[in-house]
This record gives C-alpha cells, sequence and structure tokens, in this order.
C-alpha cells in the first residue's frame, strides 16, 4: 500500500467516526458540524471561483449571509433558515445582474447554504431522524465504494466522458444496485416491517448521489483544479467528500418537506424513512 493510499484510509475512518459520533449525539453537535461542513463549502467554493478576489463586497455579503443561514439551522429554527437562505438567494442574483457579475455567488450561497439546512433538518433530534441520517450515509457510502470498485472490474462506456473520463455506466448501475442493498439493510435495523418504498427512495438518493459528484467534477473542471481544497489529508478539500451526500440530503429533504406538507406537520417531523409496507 502506498504512502497516499495509506493517508488516505487514516484520514476517510478518522473522518467517518467524528461524523458518525456527531450524527449518535445529534442535536446541537451535529448541527455544529452541518453548520461547520456548510461554512468549508462555501470556502471552497468562492475560492474557486475566484470570488473573493474580483467582489470583495459580494464575497463578504455572501459569508455574512451564509452565518445567518448557519445560526438558524444550528439553533433548529428550519423555516427560518429556509427563507433567509431563498432571501440571501435572490439579494445574490439580484446584486449579480445590477453589477452585471457571474453567478457563482448565488450559485455557492444557495450550495452551501442548502448542505447546512438539509444536513440539520434531516437529523434533526429524534430516533427517526438517526436512521433517517444512517440510511443516506449506507446510500452514498455504498454507492461511492461500489461505482468505484464495479468500474475499475467491468469498465466499459464512459457515464459522462467530458465531466469525469473516470466514470463508467457498469460503476453507476454497480453502485447503484450497493446503495439499495445497504438502504433496506439500515432501514430493517430500525424498522423490521418490509416496504417496497425503501429499495425505491435509496435509487433515488443514489442517483442523486452520483449527480453531486459529477456536479462537483464540473465546477473543478470549469475553474481548472484537481481538487476543491486541501484540508483533508489524501482527499482534497470537504467539497471532495461531501459532493455526493450534498446532493443525496437535498433530495432528501426535498422530500421530507413534501411529506411534511401532506402530512400537515412542521419541517423536520415527518421524516424521510417509511414506517411499514
Amino acid at each position: 500500500m502506498s504512502r497516499e493510499l495509506r493517508l488516505r484510509v487514516v484520514s476517510g475512518i478518522v473522518l467517518a467516526v467524528v461524523v458518525l459520533m456527531a450524527t449518535w449525539l445529534g442535536g446541537i453537535t451535529f448541527r455544529l458540524l452541518a453548520a461547520a461542513i456548510a461554512l468549508l463549502v462555501y470556502s471552497e467554493w468562492t475560492t474557486m471561483a475566484g470570488i473573493a478576489a474580483r467582489d470583495f463586497r459580494g464575497h463578504a455579503a455572501g459569508w455574512v449571509a451564509m452565518a445567518l443561514v448557519c445560526a438558524l439551522a444550528v439553533a433548529g429554527s428550519t423555516g427560518y433558515a429556509v427563507a433567509a437562505l431563498a432571501g440571501a438567494v435572490v439579494l445574490a442574483v439580484v446584486y449579480g445582474i445590477a453589477t452585471r457579475a457571474s453567478g457563482w455567488l448565488a450559485g455557492g450561497i444557495a450550495y452551501s447554504g442548502l448542505t447546512a439546512v438539509a444536513l440539520s433538518a434531516i437529523r434533526g433530534d429524534t430516533q427517526s431522524g438517526l436512521a433517517a441520517m444512517l440510511f443516506i450515509f449506507a446510500v452514498v457510502w455504498a454507492t461511492d465504494i461500489l461505482a468505484y470498485f464495479v468500474g475499475r472490474a467491468i469498465g466499459g462506456p464512459k457515464l459522462a466522458p467530458r465531466i469525469s473520463p473516470g466514470k463508467t455506466w457498469s460503476g453507476a448501475i454497480g453502485g447503484a444496485i450497493a446503495a439499495v442493498i445497504a438502504g433496506a439493510l439500515v432501514h430493517m435495523a430500525f424498522v423490521p416491517l418490509a416496504s417496497l418504498l425503501v429499495p425505491a427512495l435509496a435509487l433515488v438518493l443514489s442517483v442523486f448521489s452520483q449527480i453531486g459528484d459529477l456536479f462537483e467534477s464540473f465546477i473543478k473542471r470549469r475553474f481548472g483544479v484537481k481538487d476543491s481544497g486541501r484540508l483533508i489529508p489524501g482527499h482534497g478539500g470537504v467539497m471532495d467528500r461531501v459532493d455526493g451526500l450534498v446532493f443525496a440530503c437535498f433530495a432528501a429533504f426535498l422530500i421530507m418537506m413534501v411529506a411534511a406538507v401532506v402530512s400537515g406537520q412542521p419541517i423536520g417531523v415527518a421524516g424521510v424513512l417509511p414506517a411499514g409496507p
């Protein structure tokens, strides 16, 4: 095993332990972790896009907006956090139009802010939130690992050669199958009753996870960088590690909001996992 691979494995294990511990504890601990991830993602996004160098006022305003959204997410005020995020994105779009700036500022606020909101709301303070978060972790991690190994073993047609030349359709399909199995096992650990919605949900989240991976690859290719940052030894930046998780959480959060509206409960109560058949 090469030194770089050992470093990658060790740092990956450390990250997994920290994240799983915070997920188990939930509450303010996990919400602080979610906010930290979002702020680091925003920092990497704006650095790659060169926003700080080109537009100091917009960059500073973006940090203020992110601080507000993250503070509301940490406080557990999901509804207010969503409203603040929506307002910040609209203002960033208007500012971009007025100053003829690019849309990367608004995009960074939306992507990073929704990261904090989605993660915090999904985990919440309940046992169902813990189950939902572990379900998403299982789906995303199974997708990543099996997509890599199946893609290398089978090869075949490329998934998106212009964006990420290494990804194949065989890897994408293998990752999705693994995600369905992993998601079903986690669901059964919390809810013994079977439900056909579980594999469907796992498949949807796996697809979104892979879209998130491709999206980050597109951004890095757009700005000509290999990694989003250098914070994590052997892995690069935070965005490099959470790209698939972020998009899977976006999808889960949208499903959770729809479920909350249908059930008439506040956002963050309905959850994302079916309880039975």
